[in-house]
């Protein structure tokens, strides 16, 4: 049996228009509760089953479908993270997050503001990044702490994300020590995700889990936990440098944990998947999820992230096919 994600379109597309400000309280984190984190527990067969059968039953169609895949390019943080990075490319990706479906479309779409949640670089590029966004609204986050693998002396780690903050990013996405999870060292990685949350200062602070290398799921929700106790903005699950990123059952592990926090200190925390998601049918499944279980508040940007670059394309194309009929090539929808 298929039912509708059905929410109403005008007020889909209405939210979607931009990232708005951010009117929740930051989460200041809690003492670290041990007694809490070892109460954490999880069923895998029963999140497994979950996940199995979310994208068989929903289903979204013709103008509902074209508003959840606006709302969804309203939540991404466009990214570019390689090796090869110049200038121009992150100013073309910076472009893109300005404008990310063409004028026409969006005109016909009746969002002609559209624009993405964020623009996700290394360090080195975010003085590009700002400069090519400014007026916008449209925050520059940066990857920090030795990206991706966290490796770096932590003096280091602390140090690079407070020369990000000074130039310019508004939001820093931090990657954890998976050793710490690993070896069960709560307090560690309390005390660790702590002082990153302190140098960021102002900005917001993303909790990287790299959730494919911690082993199980209830690794990943007692993570998930303690990053919030520290002080985290967002959990994110992956910097997509992993063999394992994004996935279903993690993600319903993660978001469930954020509705547990939520009911016992009241402070939202938000969610951002990131790597492996390229379809815009899997952006509905995940947003699908994400109303089930959290509910719409956290449909906004200030709460919700994609971490991609290649969904914005696919999206493109499926915008494309409700206005025209037709599905255009890949390559009319470059990112950058």
């Amino acid at each position: 049996m298929q039912t509708e994600v059905t929410s109403n379109t005008s007020e889909l597309q209405a939210s979607a228009a931009g990232l708005p400000q951010l009117h929740e309280p930051r989460n200041p984190g809690t003492d670290l509760d041990l007694d809490r984190v070892m109460a954490v527990q999880v069923n895998t067969s029963a999140v497994e089953r979950r996940c199995a059968t979310l994208p068989g039953r929903r289903s979204v169609k013709k103008d509902h479908q074209a508003a959840w895949l606006l709302k969804a390019v309203s939540m991404i943080d466009l990214t570019t993270l390689s090796g090869d990075d110049t200038e121009g490319r992150v100013r073309r990706l910076c472009a893109k997050a300005r404008q990310p479906v063409s004028k026409d479309m969006l005109n016909d779409l009746g969002l002609p503001d559209l624009k993405t949640g964020a623009v996700c670089v290394y360090h080195d590029m975010i003085e590009t990044a700002v400069a090519a966004l400014k007026g916008t609204g449209i925050p520059v986050a940066a990857v920090s702490t030795g990206f991706p693998a966290g490796l770096s002396p932590f003096h280091l780690r602390v140090a690079e994300i407070e020369e990000s903050v000074k130039a310019g990013a508004e939001e820093i996405d931090i990657v954890i020590s998976r050793r710490h999870v690993l070896t069960q060292n709560w307090q560690a990685l309390y005390d660790e995700m702590k002082e990153f949350r302190r140098a960021c200062g102002d900005a917001h602070v993303k909790a990287i889990l790299a959730t494919g290398e911690l082993g199980s799921l209830r690794n990943v929700a007692r993570a998930s936990l303690i990053c919030m106790m520290a002080g985290a903005d967002f959990i994110k699950t992956s910097t997509g440098k992993e063999s394992v990123n994004a996935t279903l059952p993690v993600s319903l592990v993660m978001i469930r944990a954020i509705r547990d926090y939520h009911e016992w200190t009241g402070y939202r925390v938000g969610y951002k998947p990131a790597g492996g998601i390229s379809k815009a049918k899997d952006a509905i499944t995940y947003l699908a999820l994400i109303k089930e279980e959290l509910g719409d508040r956290w449909l906004q940007p200030d709460l919700f992230r994609f971490g991609a670059s290649s969904l914005l394309g696919d999206i493109e194309r499926q915008l494309e096919h409700h206005l025209t009929g037709r599905y255009s090539a890949g390559n009319r929808h470059a990112i950058g």
